[in-house]
């Protein structure tokens, strides 16, 4: 078939974010895909936004910014976002973020998710530093809100999981790299050490990774905001 002469072929757009220029290009390119299955994945061109900031202790952090583009043919049409029908927990989810976001005047764009056990989001854009707050908090407020928001009315309930900028992620494998410390500093020393106040799901993760690699206990101590998890040698 030839190509249509009344102008330029028709072109898909993502943009992402990611800690590093080639992991922002990595789920620009995954967000393609999901978009417009059967695209030519050798005909994808990259537009480097922004580096990013590595931030000084997580100060000033900004994640690399990237936009990818790629012709688009009859066999890669545009795929319709999935389950969000009107009334469905990811319509509910994308709705609640969208008042968020223009609540507090920050540009990003929303994918959301849905499957049998969870409905979530990724949000991007060029500054969610204020999205995310320190440690987190914000957004784990908006994911808690989401949960109780999204599902309000409904029998049937589902888990809300809310990321920006890839935080959850980097805050995971900054947690498991802290409580691998902790747990050889414990069996080094014989001591138990305490790591820093977390949030409960956080706790949950150190929990799980250190009951995954064995060799030490945990349990959580203290009341909130300072609750924490202590890393003890094994019995």
């Amino acid at each position: 078939m030839s190509a249509d002469p009344g102008g330029p072929p028709a072109a898909g757009r993502a943009e992402a974010t990611g800690e590093t220029v080639g992991e922002a290009k990595w789920a620009a390119l995954r967000e393609l895909e999901r978009r417009y299955p059967g695209l030519d994945k050798e005909a994808v061109r990259f537009q480097v936004v922004s580096e990013g900031e590595r931030g000084l202790l997580g100060v000033g952090y900004a994640p690399a910014r990237v936009i990818a583009e790629a012709p688009l043919t009859e066999s890669a049409p545009a795929a319709p976002p999935p389950n969000e029908e009107p009334g469905s927990g990811a319509a509910r989810l994308r709705a609640l973020l969208e008042h968020v976001c223009a609540s507090l005047a920050l540009p990003a764009s929303i994918a959301v998710s849905e499957d049998e056990e969870r409905v979530s989001a990724q949000l991007s854009g060029p500054d969610l530093g204020l999205l995310i707050g320190k440690r987190g908090q914000t957004i784990d407020a908006i994911q808690c809100l989401a949960n109780a928001v999204v599902w309000t009315g409904e029998e049937t309930r589902k888990e809300v999981v809310v990321d920006a900028a890839g935080y959850r992620d980097r805050r995971r494998t900054a947690l498991e790299r802290s409580a691998e410390g902790a747990a050889r500093e414990a069996l080094e020393s014989g001591e138990p050490i305490p790591l820093e106040p977390m949030s409960s799901s956080e706790r949950k993760i150190v929990h799980l990774f250190l009951q995954a690699r064995g060799g030490v206990t945990t349990s959580s101590e203290g009341s909130e905001p300072e609750r924490h998890v202590v890393v003890a040698p094994g019995e």
